[in-house]
């Protein structure tokens, strides 16, 4: 009898999933908050772009006259990982009451990538997504701009941060690198998002709960870190379009536009 009730009565969730963003998103026009996370967006990537691409420079720079000299490819896996921790929890509001909601859509993305996924995943709208890339380019380009500007000779010496395919890669290598580290990166962030983890935890201590969502961004930034030392060697990891585009369009040379080019327009070079 009790098996019969439970068919005909399925217990209820004990979590509620989001509803689904409009498609197109006209109305968020009229809000102010979606102007605010399109500025978090600017310039948490100008801040990202800074830090990292400033700390590649600097490691060439020390490691040219000791090879041991400088923060190394663990440090500058760190920078990156550790800047993406810091950014999203600044950007993304994250509060005790819903870091979801805020993480998803009120900024924090600091990648086209992940704002791409958010939108396949309808968590986003396409004005915002749209918004949100073009927002996070324009603070790559600024980011790098500024790192340049502070030291103009050693940036152009040392390639200007710039993603390439290193020596003894083929772009399919490279491409199949980047695809895997964006997807771990992706995954991560839908992961790390989900709402079925609150309710998971809801029968821990709130003391517990609000350190464990402060600690939100922790596995993204870990997941970039990660990353960063697999492909370092072979890339110099991009995982985030921005963070390739911005030392692109400063660095303005052929290599690192026909690299990025050719992985993402030419089927003849991955050969």
């Amino acid at each position: 009898m009790t098996k019969e009730v439970m068919a005909e009565h399925p217990p209820a969730k004990d979590y509620h999933d989001p509803p689904p963003a409009p498609l197109l998103g006209f109305g968020e026009l009229k809000l102010w908050s979606f102007y605010r996370a399109v500025i978090a967006e600017f310039i948490a990537t100008l801040l990202f772009l800074y830090v990292t691409v400033a700390t590649i420079i600097g490691y060439k720079v020390q490691s040219q006259k000791d090879e041991c000299g400088g923060v190394g490819i663990l440090g500058i896996a760190w920078a990156f990982g550790g800047m993406i921790f810091v950014l999203v929890y600044c950007t993304a509001g994250i509060s005790a009451d819903d870091v979801v909601v805020c993480l998803i859509s009120s900024g924090g993305h600091i990648n086209p990538a992940v704002t791409f996924g958010l939108f396949l995943a309808r968590k986003v709208s396409l004005l915002r997504a749209v918004f949100y890339m073009v927002a996070q380019c324009l603070g790559a380009i600024c980011g790098v701009g500024i790192v340049k500007g502070i030291m103009k000779h050693q940036f152009n010496r040392f390639g200007g941060g710039a993603n390439v395919v290193a020596p003894g890669y083929s772009k399919g290598t490279a491409l199949g690198a980047e695809i895997i580290g964006t997807f771990l990166l992706v995954y991560t962030v839908f992961s790390a998002t989900d709402p079925k983890r609150r309710a998971r935890d809801s029968h821990v201590p709130v003391s517990f709960v609000i350190v464990a969502q402060v600690l939100g961004p922790l596995p993204i930034g870990f997941a970039v870190f990660m990353v960063h030392l697999a492909t370092i060697p072979i890339t110099g990891t991009g995982i985030n379009p921005a963070r390739s585009f911005g030392p692109a369009v400063i660095y303005n040379r052929h290599k690192p536009w026909h690299d990025q080019v050719g992985l993402f327009t030419s089927p003849k070079s991955f050969t």
